[in-house]
C-alpha cells in the first residue's frame, strides 16, 4: 500500500512539474501575442488621420469660420495649408506603397503606387476640403441669417456668433465625415480599383 501511495504522489509530482511547465509555456505564448498585437496596433496608427496632425486638414474650415472677419487672402492662406496637408499625406503613402512592393516589377509598383496616390487625394479632397469646407461655409452663413432674423444683435455679434459656431463644430465634424468618405469611397471609387490590393 505505502508503494502505492508513494507512486501516486511522484506521479502528482510529475504532473504538478508538467502543469506548471506548459502554464509558463502558455504565459511566455500569451505574452509575445499581446506584444505583436501592441506592435501591429502602434503600427496601424496613421499620423495624417489618427493624430492631431489630422486637423490640418481643417485649416480652411478655421478660414471658412472667419471668412465675414477676415481679408479674403486670410481664408486662401488656410486652403494652402489644407492643400499641403494634402499633398504631405498623399506622398506619404504613395512612399509607403512603394515601399511594399519594392519586390515587384516597376509596372505593378508604378501602378500600386498611381491607386495609392489616387485613392489618397479623393480621399483627403473630399474629407478634408471640400465636405468640410462646404459645411463650415453654410454653417456659418446660416448662422448668421439666423441670427439676423431672429435677434436684434449688432452685425459684428452675428458675424462672431457665427465664426464661434462655426469653430466650435469642427471637433465634432471630423470623425463622422471621415468616416462618411471612408464609407462613400468602399461604394464607389474603390470599386473601380484594387485599393486593399494597393495597401497590402
Amino acid at each position: 500500500m505505502e508503494k502505492v501511495k508513494d507512486e501516486i504522489k511522484k506521479d502528482i509530482g510529475v504532473i504538478q512539474h508538467e502543469v506548471k511547465k506548459d502554464v509558463g509555456i502558455i504565459r511566455n505564448e500569451v505574452k509575445k501575442e499581446v506584444e505583436v498585437i501592441r506592435d501591429d496596433v502602434k503600427k496601424e496608427i496613421d499620423f495624417y488621420r489618427d493624430t492631431p496632425a489630422r486637423l490640418l486638414g481643417y485649416a480652411n474650415e478655421v478660414g471658412e469660420s472667419f471668412r465675414a472677419l477676415v481679408h479674403v487672402n486670410f481664408v486662401r492662406f488656410t486652403y494652402v495649408v489644407s492643400c499641403a496637408y494634402v499633398v504631405a499625406d498623399t506622398a506619404d503613402k504613395s512612399n509607403k506603397c512603394a515601399k511594399k512592393w519594392a519586390w515587384a516589377t516597376p509596372e505593378e509598383r508604378r501602378n500600386k503606387v498611381a491607386i495609392t496616390a489616387v485613392d489618397t487625394l479623393l480621399w483627403q479632397g473630399f474629407a478634408s476640403v471640400i465636405v468640410p469646407g462646404f459645411t463650415i461655409n453654410r454653417l456659418c452663413f446660416f448662422t448668421r441669417k439666423l441670427l439676423e432674423k431672429t435677434t436684434k444683435l449688432p452685425s459684428p455679434a452675428r458675424k462672431w456668433t457665427a465664426t464661434f459656431v462655426g469653430l466650435a463644430a469642427i471637433p465634432f465634424i471630423v470623425k463622422p465625415i471621415d468616416a462618411a468618405v471612408e464609407l462613400g469611397m468602399d461604394n464607389s471609387f474603390r470599386k473601380l480599383y484594387d485599393v486593399h490590393g494597393a495597401h497590402s
